[in-house]
């Protein structure tokens, strides 16, 4: 028998036995109130035999699971600092929260960071700054086999499934990018749809699953894609080989959670789990992998379609390089998530200590693009923690074009950050199937406050490059990020990754930090060949 059910019977009894109590005599009614129902409470806790706690703290060891209940909360608002990221600090969700609700922004005081403190990071001013008339930064995503390119904006809501996410947390998302005018990642769980009643612009996430593009047995099926990719709404294709939360890991949705609307989302049975492998089935090389690129972006007429992927080995992707190279086949796009990333729920070990930081993972194949020869072909995207102007400029400097939010875009509908998601117990009814909680969610007011926190960003960011001497994202370089080194000396410039191959990959001598990886990867295999 759950908690939850003992303490509304608990609830119930006593307001029987308060009606009852006061129909005899009035003075009797609210003592029986108060010690029936606690008396009742006690006696079960002593017989029931699930919770040891309550069996020996009759009564008082239910505060325990109350305040378990309310423990973000608590922490929250009682005992966090503004700076305390767990995962994001409370001055990082202020911010969000400000803007999406178009409050001032403005911080007073002076700054709460120590500037003399190991990492701390900043951008150099400029005496005569520029001045950018529009906010609305773009960039064109679409390589030189691309047909139907796309207008991006330089940020955009990353992958948000329907089952993970709720109904009217998936439309506000897609209203306030509609409104903004910016793309909405459908996630892995295919579109919905409530991903198509605000015909915000979509980018159709295919995931190990297939879903939305599968057939009975969980393979691919070029039929069911052709049909999907051909709504106006579909701007680009994404391929998901791995994602920050838990990369090398698939997915199940238990059977118990899978609704006859997520079923029909996806294109599998009732009655069973909802499985993703941890692999895909329609390519397992490199070579097959830039075929299938090229198979989907023939079967979408021509749409940008690209690859997101947490980087593990580094010889993996180098051997996707060399596949590139041999076929002339390159991803319009590719989308470095970081091990800090995800919203959904993961394996804590894998959450933890498997995949590489996004930072490091962006500059990596920024820099092997770049020795290649292939960057100028490929736009890349960073996923993982960006809040605020200054992480886009971040993730700018270390070679992204753009970059994709998922946990901001959540805090400006008014995530609470009471990691709960994994739980359908979300109690601002965004990760939930529960219809109940959902209805917290008003669509209108929350995806005016997702359009404006894009707007204010992209204000913010426009300022930001405006007081560097810049005009454009496109403009920032390594050498506009400076950081204190553990030493207290200011480092500047380009990553060490980019610094080794910014004179060609294919030189006379390839880094000695690289060669052993780039040596033994071959576009025939994901493996690593001894030399």
């Amino acid at each position: 028998m759950s908690r939850y059910f003992v303490l509304a019977l608990v609830v119930l009894l006593s307001l029987v036995s308060a009606i009852l109590a006061n129909a005899v005599h009035p003075a009797l009614g609210w003592p029986l109130v108060l010690l029936l129902p606690l008396a009742l409470l006690g006696a079960h806790d002593l017989i029931q035999r699930q919770h040891a706690i309550w069996r020996n703290y009759p009564i008082i060891g239910h505060m325990r699971f109350l305040l378990e209940t309310f423990r973000a909360e608590i922490r929250q608002y009682f005992i966090e600092g503004e700076k305390d990221q767990l995962p994001f600090s409370l001055e990082q969700r202020s911010l969000v929260y400000r803007r999406a609700k178009q409050v001032n922004d403005a911080q007073p005081f002076g700054t709460i960071h120590n500037v003399d403190m190991p990492g701390y990071m900043w951008m150099p001013h400029a005496v005569q700054p520029t001045t950018v008339e529009d906010p609305d930064f773009r960039i064109t995503i679409g390589g030189p086999d691309c047909r139907q390119p796309y207008r991006a904006s330089v940020l955009n809501i990353s992958g948000t499934s329907f089952g993970s996410f709720g109904a009217r947390a998936i439309m506000a998302f897609n209203r306030g990018a509609k409104l903004g005018g910016f793309a909405h990642n459908t996630g892995e769980g295919s579109i919905s749809p409530y991903h198509r009643v605000h015909g915000g612009d979509l980018i159709w996430q295919i995931a190990s699953g297939y879903f939305g593009c599968r057939t009975a047995e969980g393979a691919f099926d070029p039929e069911r894609f052709r049909l999907q990719a051909a709504d106006p709404q579909v701007r680009m294709i994404e391929i998901k080989l791995s994602q920050g939360a838990k990369p090398g890991h698939g997915g199940v949705l238990p059977r118990a959670k899978l609704t006859p609307e997520i079923a029909e989302t996806r294109g599998v049975p009732l009655g069973q789990d909802c499985v993703s492998p941890a692999r895909h089935s329609a390519f397992s090389s490199p070579l097959e992998l830039m075929a299938f690129v090229a198979r989907l972006r023939e079967l979408s007429e021509g749409k940008p379609v690209g690859f997101k992927l947490a980087i593990g080995y580094r010889h993996e992707f180098m051997a996707m390089v060399k596949a590139m190279l041999d076929t002339g086949v390159t991803p319009d796009f590719i989308v470095i998530d970081g091990s800090e990333g995800g919203t959904g729920a993961a394996p804590v070990e894998l959450t933890n200590h498997v995949g590489m930081p996004v930072a490091d993972g962006l500059s990596f194949v920024h820099a092997i693009l770049t020795g290649a020869s292939l960057r100028d072909r490929v736009k890349l995207g960073a996923s993982g923690k960006a809040i605020s102007a200054f992480d886009l400029c971040r993730f700018y400097a270390l070679g992204a074009d753009y970059v994709m939010a998922a946990r901001a875009f959540m805090f400006s509908i008014g995530c609470i950050q009471a990691r709960l998601c994994h739980t359908n117990r979300c109690p601002t009814g965004i990760t939930t199937q529960d219809p109940l909680r959902q209805k917290a969610i008003d669509i209108i007011e929350k995806s005016d406050r997702v359009a404006a926190f894009h707007h204010n960003t992209m204000h913010a960011l426009a300022e930001l490059l405006g007081a560097a001497g810049l005009e454009h994202p496109g403009d920032v370089r390594p050498h506009h990020i400076h950081v204190r080194a553990d030493d207290g000396q200011i480092v500047r410039g380009e990553p060490r990754a980019v610094q080794l191959v910014r004179d060609g990959l294919f030189g006379d001598t390839v880094p000695e930090v690289y060669r052993g990886d780039w040596q033994g990867a071959r576009a025939t295999s994901f493996n690593l060949v001894s030399a």
